[in-house]
């Protein structure tokens, strides 16, 4: 008898309808390859509507919540900022669904990846803070918006020891892509698992919980052996659950 695939919950992204897009009205998006990553890993991928009235009832459904990426930013007011750079963009009901998902996710001990804006979500729940705009913070900085194309590796990180990311890779160091202007500042209560080449922190992760980790860059993309690790174990964590 073959063994049931873990659900793997993944967030939509929300677009606004418009008459020279999709749809004259608003609709969910997200890339195939999220969703490939994931039965790929075995898994067995669910869509997440952006309802947070729903998300206990939604967890209910899956073993494990990937909160993903998209172009836009979390508010700064949620992590104590009063200011708001000029280059930040807010989708508030998103956000909201996301927090409201990862916190009953937490409370569970469910197993959690977040990727790139989901990961920056991840510290802030954890009592972390980002830095607005990278370029404007950190002028020397890498181009972390990256020039060349994202199925392509941007820069390299490197892997802290002891984490659940070096355990999950089982290297020291990876080739990623990188797709943000902003990013961690400071982990809360986390820790950093992964910096990049220029010191920029690149994931973080909740030691008190059995699978809680963030990732700045996109390994859905497979760019990295280690991405496809990242996938496997998650999924296989997922698969653990009681």
């Amino acid at each position: 008898m073959t063994a049931r695939r873990p659900i793997i919950g993944i967030t939509l992204d929300h677009e606004a309808g418009g008459p020279d897009r999709y749809s004259r009205f608003p609709w969910y998006a997200l890339r195939e390859n999220y969703m490939s990553a994931v039965a790929t890993a075995g898994g067995l991928p669910l869509a997440l509507p952006l309802f947070p009235q729903l998300a206990s009832e939604y967890l209910d459904q899956i073993d494990g919540l990937l909160i993903t990426g998209g172009a836009f930013d979390i508010d700064p007011a949620l992590y104590g900022e009063a200011e708001r750079h000029s280059s930040v963009t807010l989708r508030p009901v998103r956000t909201q669904a996301e927090q409201a998902y990862l916190a009953a996710a937490m409370q569970r001990k469910m197993p959690v990846l977040g990727i790139c804006g989901g990961m920056q979500l991840l510290a802030v729940a954890l009592g972390g803070t980002l830095i607005q705009h990278i370029p404007d913070s950190f002028p020397s900085a890498l181009p972390h918006e990256q020039p060349n194309p994202r199925d392509e590796a941007s820069h390299a990180v490197h892997l802290e020891p002891e984490t659940l990311l070096a355990r999950c890779v089982g290297r020291p160091r990876m080739a990623v892509n990188s797709s943000h202007h902003q990013a961690v500042r400071t982990p809360g209560r986390g820790i950093i698992n992964a910096v990049a080449e220029d010191g920029l922190i690149e994931g973080v992760e909740d030691p008190t919980l059995p699978f809680c980790l963030g990732v700045q860059w996109h390994p859905e993309f497979g760019i990295d052996p280690g991405d496809r690790s990242i996938f496997s174990a998650f999924v296989r964590a997922a698969g653990e659950q009681e």
